[in-house]
């Protein structure tokens, strides 16, 4: 789950979301990243078996009540249900919608939707934090080159991660890869450290920028790293009510997100779906 950042006038998020300047940055300790590794692997099987589930005719509340049910089989709570009044365990944002969707009972998912999928898990004291995009059956060849282009952007900053490098190591990977594919990127939410909290420091740009801290990466850190792609305009706005993000001028949105540790040698990805 995303948060805001703090460059822009526009609140269109509860600000609560928003991480504080001058928090200390946490590195984690060999048995609390055992246990980042617990609740990550609870958050990556959820997302596989409803990236394996999703069928047109469901609807984003029978995604929402399989996420929570298994989440809690498995001995973990959802970070996101009841965070600053969130009423669901997923973000379930469809096609136009950015982020933060909210499932519903009459939102009929159908054949050529693209469905974000964004959850978390908290498990004895930690969080894990991750999103996939998903194509309903056949769709618009641009909407498989979108949520694509998305996916490699957020490989592209994994890449860059490894302690020594930087967050605009980060940033400006992802903003490359972005270009490359004639995409743009929502610079109103950013990734994010995650672990005690749902969101901690530092905030995880997607593109570059010198109006925050360039902040150095160190061994023990775990990240949140969620681009989010539109296929027109980076524009955005907030429904009614006040959580769902929808591109401006109505154009698809993809997100990717893993929760990933910084290690002396690169990075290991929590969340990887390929591993549960």
């Amino acid at each position: 789950m995303n948060f805001l950042t703090n460059l822009l006038p526009r609140i269109s998020f509860p600000p609560a979301l928003k991480v504080k300047a001058g928090r200390r940055i946490e590195l984690k300790s060999e048995s609390e990243i055992e246990t980042m590794r617990a609740a990550a692997k609870i958050v990556a099987t959820v997302l596989k078996e409803i990236s394996e589930m999703t069928a047109a005719g469901m609807t984003t509340a029978d995604l929402d009540d399989h996420a929570e049910k298994r989440i809690r089989e498995m001995g973990a709570t959802p970070s996101f249900k009841g965070y600053h009044g969130f009423p669901a365990s997923i973000c379930a944002s469809v096609n136009n919608e950015v982020v933060h969707g909210i499932p519903r009972k009459r939102k009929v998912i159908k054949t050529g939707d693209v469905v974000k999928i964004d959850t978390g898990a908290y498990y004895e004291g930690f969080h894990g934090d991750s999103c996939i995009t998903i194509a309903v059956g056949k769709v618009k060849p641009q909407a498989q080159k979108l949520i694509e282009a998305a996916e490699e952007a957020l490989y592209a900053g994994i890449a860059q991660v490894k302690a020594g490098n930087t967050l605009l190591d980060i940033a400006g990977a992802i903003e490359d890869s972005v270009k490359a594919n004639n995409f743009t990127v929502v610079e109103e939410f950013t990734g994010h450290g995650v672990g005690r909290n749902l969101h901690e420091e530092p905030a995880v740009f997607n593109f570059r920028t010198n109006d925050v801290p360039n902040v150095t990466l160190k061994s023990g850190m775990t990240l949140a790293i969620e681009p989010i792609l539109n296929e027109g305009s980076k524009l955005t706005r907030t429904l009614s009510d006040r959580w769902t993000v929808v591109t401006l001028d109505r154009a698809l949105s993809a997100q990717w997100e893993h929760t990933v540790l910084v290690t002396d040698s690169g990075y290991e990805i929590l969340t990887d779906r390929t591993k549960v």
